[in-house]
């Protein structure tokens, strides 16, 4: 663990995370088509800190014009549990089997949500995949030397956000100029609570899991990516992509995710 969170923690006590702007608790999902005989048709995404969920489009694009019925959870980052009462609701409403997906700190909601019945697989999006008793901020705890620090500015009344100045470079180094710009003037800001949120029943350990690592991601360093990844026994692609590799790269996170439905509809050996 003490390797893990080496990798883990370019800024101490502060943070990492998730794709663009505030909305209510709630979710949206499209209209429900035929996807590949056998997959599973129900997709269920779950976005980081300092973002909201209008960061899938590009995926939710790509997935319901194949087939697939999306949902996009928008958890209000301001607390674990809140986010994982958000998604439980979300997969709640679903018709059947799906598969849950978490990007940056949605991947400690996936982990903590996960367990629902109706999860047949886990992705995560260069995300955070803790174990038991562990949290974003555990994580990150100890910096190792020469990893990029997160522009993090000083928590405001328990929230955090990225120096706008810096988001781009940071969080979305490899997203059109403009809309990078959009994504830093508009952010959800993050609650440090959310961040101290430990994970009590880690859904990776039960549930078949797929991994994506963004290669040039400067918030989550890619080798805790893979160590992570590694541990919850991932079947893991690796991405030339910043932290919002699924924005910048909706085609390589979809075809994971659809990947992962393909193979999690499969019947039992």
């Amino acid at each position: 663990m003490t390797k893990l969170r080496s990798f883990l923690a370019p800024l101490a006590g502060l943070l990492i995370a998730g794709g663009a702007p505030l909305a209510a608790p709630a979710a949206a999902h499209a209209a429900p088509a035929q996807a590949r005989p056998g997959a599973v048709k129900n997709i269920v995404l779950v976005h980081g800190g300092f973002v909201d969920g209008s960061g899938w489009a590009g995926v939710h694009k790509i997935l319901t014009a194949d087939g697939y019925k999306v949902t996009i959870v928008q958890n209000p980052t301001a607390s674990l549990a809140d986010d994982v009462a958000v998604t439980r609701r979300a997969l709640a409403a679903q018709d059947g089997p799906a598969i849950l997906v978490g990007h940056s700190y949605g991947g400690v909601v996936i982990s903590e949500a996960g367990g629902d019945p109706k999860v047949k697989g886990l992705v995560y999006v260069t995300a955070f995949a803790p174990d038991t008793g562990e949290s974003v901020s555990s994580l990150i705890a100890i910096p190792p030397p020469g990893a990029p620090v997160p522009p993090t500015l000083p928590p405001q009344d328990g929230y955090l956000f990225l120096d706008t100045a810096k988001f781009a470079a940071s969080f979305a180094a490899d997203v059109d100029p403009a809309e990078a710009a959009f994504m830093a003037d508009s952010q959800v800001p993050w609650g440090v609570t959310a961040l101290q949120g430990a994970v009590t029943a880690p859904a990776w350990k039960a549930k078949p899991v797929w991994y994506l690592v963004a290669k040039d991601d400067r918030m989550i360093p890619p080798p805790a990516q893979r160590a992570m990844a590694a541990r919850a026994k991932a079947k893991v692609v690796e991405v030339a992509g910043s932290h919002a590799v699924y924005v910048s790269r909706p085609d390589a996170v979809a075809k994971l995710i659809e990947e992962a439905a393909e193979a999690a509809g499969k019947p039992a050996n």
